[in-house]
């Protein structure tokens, strides 16, 4: 495992790590638990029938995470069929934002590259001040250490993922075949408090990403795994957008009913904040803000705007998402800006600093090599 300081320092608000990982998922899995048993996290229980489930689950469908947690249960000195501790979701801060992302299809590209550019905005606080509660000696603000992962396996695609919470999950990702996924808060505009989840049987909302990655190479094949996977929101819900190579691109998002949706809008770029698409297909149509939604609507109209009948260079894209950064001062920044190249297999990212502060783009490949 090679870990390597990429952005920041401890005098500004982040400090990035980039880990690149090697070898058999079962040996990745364990060097991934020995990185957050580094940073605290500790297995969780479970419900012995719900834990064995799981992995039969993963076993399955994500034979690369199933792996995974074999290596985990090495890292702690675990029987990896124990039923009594779950032995993934190393999660070592809490999640929940607000966000903006625009998918730039091959046709309305200035040089013909699928691009996707995403806003990833969160709180500066502390995990005891969003809480509410004492403060921990020594705690530092939920989102200032984030990770870059690229897990290069014996088997299967490689790929590389941005996290902020979680050492198996992640925000952002993209693989070598050029399929890219973004996260993002689903529901502002409904004001729905983030759950306490325990593990169930499926994908939590942070490993959905994670799993698309490891395990889809096209959009279709995307699909296909979503509408076959269990899932469960970990937090508030979130919605996901999904492009790849050949310029197909879609929403996945899920109702309160369990109603699973693809949204589409055709070779046209798509436009995603932090409200429902299904329940607001229009932009122009959009409601007007509130207190509660954190601009949701008025960032989808500026980027629809900015992108509708014309078309876009990366420079185009940069400006455009820098257009809806939320002005400071704020609680919620911009924290990272990543601009994925899915013809390149790229991504570019700037991390935040501090008020007004950004590292200069650091570029990761999704590539072997």
């Amino acid at each position: 495992m090679d870990i390597t300081q990429i952005a920041g320092s401890r005098d500004d608000f982040q400090l990035v790590r980039h880990m690149t990982l090697e070898g058999g998922q079962a040996e990745i899995g364990r060097r991934l638990t020995e990185e957050a048993l580094r940073l605290g996290w500790r297995p969780q229980p479970s419900d012995p029938t719900v834990n064995r489930a799981r992995r039969a689950w993963f076993e399955r469908h994500w034979p690369q995470h199933h792996a995974r947690m074999d290596g985990a249960a090495e890292a702690l000195g675990l029987d990896p069929g124990q039923d009594e501790l779950a032995l993934d979701g190393l999660w070592y801060i809490p999640a929940g934002f607000g966000c903006s992302a625009l998918w730039v299809p091959p046709s309305a590209s200035a040089d013909g590259h699928g691009r996707i550019g995403r806003n990833y905005d969160f709180f500066t606080m502390t995990t005891s001040e969003v809480m509410a509660t004492e403060p921990v000696p020594g705690e530092l603000p939920m989102a200032s250490r984030p990770y870059v992962i690229t897990t290069i396996p014996d088997e299967g695609l490689a790929s590389t993922v941005i996290t902020m919470s979680d050492l198996d999950g992640c925000m952002d990702g993209m693989n070598e075949a050029g399929l890219a996924v973004t996260l993002l808060n689903a529901d502002l505009d409904q004001g729905s408090p983030p759950e306490d989840v325990s593990p169930q049987v499926g994908l939590s909302s942070v490993q959905l990403p994670r799993f698309l990655v490891e395990t889809c190479e096209n959009v279709e094949q995307a699909k296909q795994a979503l509408l076959g996977a269990k899932q469960y929101d970990h937090g508030a819900p979130l919605h996901y957008l999904v492009a790849d190579a050949h310029g197909e691109a879609f929403v996945w998002e899920r109702g309160r009913d369990g109603a699973e949706h693809i949204v589409e809008f055709g070779d046209a770029p798509l436009c995603v904040t932090n409200h429902s698409l299904r329940r607001h297909s229009d932009p122009m149509a959009l409601p007007a803000d509130t207190e509660t939604t954190f601009g949701t609507y008025g960032r989808l109209r500026t980027l629809y705007e900015r992108s509708k009948g014309v078309t876009l260079s990366g420079r185009d894209l940069r400006e455009s998402l820098e257009a809806v950064r939320p002005s400071e001062p704020t609680p919620y920044p911009t924290l990272w800006s990543t601009f994925f190249d899915t013809a390149e297999r790229t991504l570019s990212t700037s991390f935040y600093l501090g008020p007004e502060r950004f590292t200069e783009e650091v570029v990761f490949s999704a590539r072997r090599g």
